[in-house]
């Protein structure tokens, strides 16, 4: 093949060799564009040796360092009874040292004399206390401490050595090789974004980042390279987003205008609730875009305790006001009930429209879960269809084709994260010819890149302003390891609390001690119902103790919890309760003012943060105790000191994201799948992504469907053929 003619959609194996295609094949890498966007992990400066110290047996990986010893010998071959050679070597950095051991390998002194500097690829193993690579790839480095240096040489010595992504069979030394035939040969691709959009925001063209971000001049280079790929990541995910916007601004759907004298009126002039200025900011934007004729498609967040639930429910009023309904959807039975209870609670007779003693104006309010019974069930099912039920709570039972509404006008989620985008699609698409509002909450404060990158197609409205201020809530971490006794402190605490007339959450990460263990290295985790036991017959025996899991029949778990609601005055009442994370979100006991939770570096931070927001409901102090069987200074009690150092949901959500992988965050865990994205993180690129977003607003506004941008159009419809883009489908 002439140098010139390899474009980005040839196979491998006519460019660098069928075997080095079929071990680039084991990486995914098939066609020429596969390879060159399969990036370079770092780079080494020359001279630049890795810092030894900070390998990992396991980790597969490439360093640089210099020879310090060769040794060669012989042995027997014990299957063949042959002689055969084994070279070992040691290399350095100066401050640590791997030893690596070769088999079979004559000449190796020769290649290899002490001093001479090389990449070594290959699996850390231990051999008798010490490091090793067995087998490893390497490839010498022009060196001035090398007897054959040649100055003339510059291959190595006018660039950065970028060390790439490998695994067994294929090393970064060979990628590396791979790449270097392709860029010879490679014909110059078409650029996607126009010239004049590149200039705006200072991209370099796609074929000098290609170049540049495996064979960079210069660290400056390297970054400019990096930046175009990621903008080029970033702007195929904001022009999809950018489409279903316009797409959404296109649909059709019936306004849903306040009226002067409906229900919401009414609602407010008798509520005992003062709304905070953020409430009413909030509650204004959607009244406006519910008004609308075209579907609102809006997250609300808000942190633990800001009242999303009570603006979302003046929302559901408007939609009622017009003779709509409003379904509100809820991830677990727990918090459905909670929520009905809630809400007819604060509704009252206008709650009971049509029943006796009900508000002339009022609607009805009904709950379908799956453990709702034949009777009660038919009879919510009928109050749908007629429209006599406004307000429709319930989970996933909602979703079933036999629930049939009479005028569906919004949607509420509820904790969005825990539903999937068919499960939010199945309401959405019940309406013939049109759109239902839509109205998705989450309790996890969100930042900014994450929400222009996998909330780009809503609106984002957030509540900051909790009604009764900060809660006031000290977090401790308890280490069992370091202080056993610290624990039976903890259960003291927890009887105090009680005495003073208060309630207590006890979280555990298992329900039975029959459930398998996430990690079977790791130490034993409490399980709901033998910590229960262990507590009523201990340190808790004068104290009413109950449990709550997901295994209860739902009438238990609603009758615990309305014992537990009920407070610590009621002679049915029970004051600990001893619970899996079903009670992590939606659960209100204003006299709860403490929380325990049991091998707390099971749980993630958002968790952590969403089971702690259950206590100080009622503005007083309240405590959380985070137990673990970690150690100060090791990296999981260290997490849950930065957890309990703030109660900053937003700064929280950054080290939760630091905490996880960039496909988790964008969903794509869930698919299985690799995640599209390479370059791009949503969690540094922010400025980046902003760009991308204005770049895909001005390509989209004029042309909707990117007639004249083809290879645009391409990567989007790529983007949105993947499992992977699931995480955009809020529509």
């Amino acid at each position: 093949m002439a140098t010139g003619e390899v474009t980005t959609a040839d196979r491998l194996n006519a460019v660098v060799g069928g075997r080095t295609a079929t071990a680039l094949g084991n990486l995914g890498l098939e066609t020429v564009s596969d390879l060159l966007h399969h990036y370079p992990r770092r780079y080494f400066s020359r001279g630049e040796l890795t810092d030894l110290s900070t390998l990992v047996p396991g980790d597969y990986v490439t360093v640089m360092a210099r020879v310090a010893s060769v040794k060669s010998s012989s042995y027997r071959n014990k299957r063949t009874g042959r002689l055969m050679d084994r070279t070992e070597l040691v290399v350095t950095d100066g401050t640590g040292e791997v030893l690596l051991t070769f088999f079979g390998r004559k000449g190796l002194k020769r290649q290899l004399p002490v001093g001479r500097l090389g990449l070594f690829s290959g699996e850390v193993g231990e051999f008798r206390g010490r490091l090793q690579l067995v087998q490893p790839e390497f490839q010498l480095l022009p060196d001035e401490a090398a007897q054959d240096f040649d100055p003339a040489d510059t291959d190595f010595l006018g660039r950065l050595i970028a060390v790439y992504p490998a695994a067994k069979g294929i090393s970064s030394p060979v990628i590396d090789r791979a790449v270097g035939m392709v860029l010879a040969q490679l014909t110059p691709p078409a650029d996607p974004l126009p010239a004049d959009l590149c200039e705006e925001f200072g991209l370099v063209p796609l074929d000098t980042a290609l170049r540049d971000i495996h064979r960079p001049a210069d660290e400056a280079a390297a970054r400019a390279a990096r930046r175009r790929l990621a903008f080029d990541e970033a702007v195929v995910i904001q022009l999809a987003l950018a489409q279903r916007r316009w797409r959404a601004d296109h649909l059709s759907t019936s306004a849903r205008p306040p009226h002067a004298d409906g229900l919401l009126v009414d609602f407010d002039g008798r509520s005992p609730f003062t709304l905070t200025a953020g409430q009413r900011e909030v509650g204004t934007a959607l009244s406006e875009r519910l008004s609308e004729s075209h579907p609102m498609h809006v997250l609300l967040q808000g942190d633990v305790g800001t009242g999303k639930t009570l603006v979302a429910l003046r929302a559901m009023l408007q939609v009622v006001d017009t003779g709509g309904q409003a379904v509100l959807l809820a991830p677990t039975e727990v918090l459905a009930q909670q929520h009905y209870a809630n809400i007819t609670r604060l509704l009252g007779d206008l709650a009971e429209g049509g029943m006796l003693g009900g508000a002339v104006m009022g609607t009805r309010v009904v709950l379908v879960t799956g453990s709702t019974g034949k009777a009660a069930r038919k009879a919510a099912l009928m109050d749908i269809f007629t429209g006599d039920a406004g307000i429709i709570i319930g989970t996933h039972a909602l979703l079933q084709d036999t629930v049939q509404y009479h005028d569906l006008g919004l949607i509420v989620v509820d904790e969005q994260h825990r539903f999937g985008v068919e499960q939010r699609s199945a309401l959405l698409e019940r309406v013939p010819g049109q759109r239902p509002h839509l109205l998705v909450m989450t309790a996890t404060p969100i930042p900014r890149s994450v929400a222009m990158t996998v909330f780009g197609d809503l609106d984002v409205l957030s509540l900051t302003e909790r009604p009764h201020g900060d809660p006031a809530i000290v977090s401790h971490v308890v280490s069992t390891s370091a202080s056993p006794s610290h624990l039976d402190r903890a259960w003291e605490r927890v009887a105090e609390e009680v005495a003073a007339g208060r309630q207590v959450f006890v979280v555990c990460p298992r329900i039975g001690a029959d459930d398998a263990e996430d990690d079977t290295d790791a130490p034993p985790t409490h399980a709901v119902e033998a910590l229960a036991a262990e507590l009523s017959a201990g340190p808790l025996r004068d104290v009413r103790v109950d449990v709550m899991h997901g295994r209860m029949a739902p009438e238990d778990k609603e009758s615990v919890m309305r014992r537990f609601a009920a407070g610590p005055s009621d002679d049915a009442g029970v004051d600990v309760l001893v619970s899996t994370t079903v009670i992590e979100v939606g659960v209100d006991v204003p006299a709860a003012g403490m929380m325990v939770i049991m091998d707390a570096e099971r749980f993630g931070v958002s968790q952590l943060h969403q089971l702690r927001g259950r206590v100080g409901r009622d503005g007083r102090p309240a405590l959380c105790l985070l137990v673990t069987a970690s150690r100060p200074g090791e990296p999981a009690y260290d997490r849950l000191a930065r957890v309990a150092a703030t109660l900053d949901g937003f700064e929280l959500s950054r080290l939760d994201l630091e905490q996880r992988r960039e496909g988790d965050v964008l969903g794509t865990a869930q698919s299985g799948r690799r995640s599209s994205l390479r370059l791009l993180s949503v969690l540094r690129d922010e400025d980046l992504i902003t760009q991308a977003r204005d770049a895909a607003q001005q390509l989209v506004l004029p042309d909707p469907e990117l007639s004249g941008h083809p290879l645009l159009a391409a990567a989007v419809a790529d983007l949105e053929d993947q499992n992977t883009a699931a995480y955009l489908d809020k529509m």
